[in-house]
């Protein structure tokens, strides 16, 4: 015999199946640019000040 379907149920646990996945997307997101800021941090504020005065001779 079938099963009764729970419509309910099902449809709650797929919205929390996708808030999960989109939770885990933006915290790699969200690491992913706090690297990147790192990186850009350290080499960007001796080659920025060092770009700026060769941009305007």
């Amino acid at each position: 015999m079938a099963r009764k379907p729970n419509y309910d149920f099902e449809r709650k646990e797929r919205d929390r199946l996708k808030a999960e996945k989109k939770a885990k997307r933006l915290a790699e997101k969200q690491a992913a640019r706090e690297e990147k800021a790192q990186q850009n941090e350290a080499p960007g504020g001796t080659g920025t000040q060092g770009d700026g005065g060769a941009s305007t001779a």
